[in-house]
């Protein structure tokens, strides 16, 4: 079957004076995985959970396809969900568990068991189906609540921080694992992260939430490097919000913007031969320094008392270890990395 298209249209949530989502607006288009990111609180879960029918919104509409299912029963929206605890029954051995779906759906034991054994194997874990849920790693549990979820082969998936228990090197090979999984059944993907790289790692689009509403929308590549606020830049990683008069001309000269510029820590340079002709210069004095492996992190002061972040690449970092507190240092960027983003909005007195 044809992966379907959802549209959200005006939704609103509250918990008392809570508003969780406010106005949400949202269209997601077929076979599209999208990733709603966001700090807690932000309105993703609601979001998702509303998507599901656990939460009823007290305004809007959600359409699936052609089909307004706003007041639809979550086990009548044919939609898959994998939790964050991935909620397993530990009565239950994997084969059982992957099974559950089917059997509430009346489909035959002999039916049941050959498709929850395919499900198995494409999530591959043919070889545990008669395991208990309590023999299997974290890494195996998550892989059991995803042939769960497929297993009766809904058009929707839907998964709430389902990596959240897993360690870095496990997490990573799951995302991928994921995306190979969405790929290749062909199905619209709602995610629910919080964690920035993995939502850049999986997604074909990113709404990045805050306060119950979409600040941004983009693809992934758009998001990091274009972003649309203060609040999307920083979120997204080391992010320097700088005021025009932080900046000149790499050559010595005045930029002709005087708009506020954010460049990313990764994207500046000790070198002025990595910024091209036409690059920005900022000049400062070293507040702190850290070696993390693979780069150093700087902390450099600028005039302006604004604090500088440059991530060095440990094979272009000739000069840090030397550095000290209080010594003079001067950051290049090329001048497509200075991205101009609206002025922060004063802070209420």
């Amino acid at each position: 079957m044809a992966p379907l298209p959802i549209t959200l249209d005006a939704l609103r949530k509250t918990y008392g004076d809570y508003v969780a989502l406010d106005d949400v607006s949202l269209a997601i288009r077929p076979g599209e995985f999208l990733t709603l990111l966001g700090p807690s609180g932000s309105g993703k879960t609601t979001l998702l959970m509303a998507l599901a029918g656990f939460v009823r919104p007290e305004a809007g509409r959600i359409l699936i396809g052609d089909r307004d299912v706003t007041r639809l029963a979550p086990n009548r929206r044919d939609i898959g969900i994998v939790f964050q605890n991935y909620a397993l029954f530990p009565h239950m051995d994997v084969l059982a568990n992957v099974e559950y779906p089917l059997r509430l759906r009346r489909v035959s034991r002999r039916e049941a068991r050959e498709r929850a054994m395919s499900a198995l194997e494409r999530v591959k874990l043919g070889a545990f189906a008669g395991r208990d849920i309590s023999q299997l790693s974290g890494g195996q549990r998550q892989r059991v609540a995803l042939a769960r979820a497929i297993v009766f082969e809904p058009r929707i998936m839907l998964m709430d921080e389902p990596l959240s228990a897993l360690d870095k090197n496990l997490r990573e090979h799951m995302q991928l694992e994921i995306r190979r999984l969405h790929d290749d059944l062909g199905i619209t993907t709602i995610y629910v992260t919080h964690d920035q790289r993995e939502a850049l790692t999986m997604s074909d689009r990113i709404a990045v939430m805050k306060d119950g509403r979409i600040r941004q929308i983009d693809a992934p590549q758009d998001i990091y490097c274009r972003p649309g606020s203060g609040f999307v830049a920083e979120f997204m990683g080391e992010a320097n919000i700088l005021a025009g008069g932080d900046c000149r001309a790499a050559d010595g000269g005045t930029l002709s913007s005087a708009a506020t510029l954010m460049v990313r820590a990764e994207n500046l340079h000790l070198d002025p031969a990595d910024c091209g002709p036409d690059g920005i210069r900022l000049d400062g004095r070293l507040a702190g320094k850290a070696y993390r492996g693979e780069n150093w992190l700087l902390q450099v002061e600028l005039p302006s008392g604004r604090e500088l972040m440059m991530s060095i690449p440990s094979a272009r970092s000739e000069g840090c270890e030397e550095l000290s507190p209080g010594d003079p240092v001067a950051a290049f960027a090329a001048r497509r990395h200075a991205h101009p983003i609206p002025a922060p909005e004063p802070e209420a007195a």
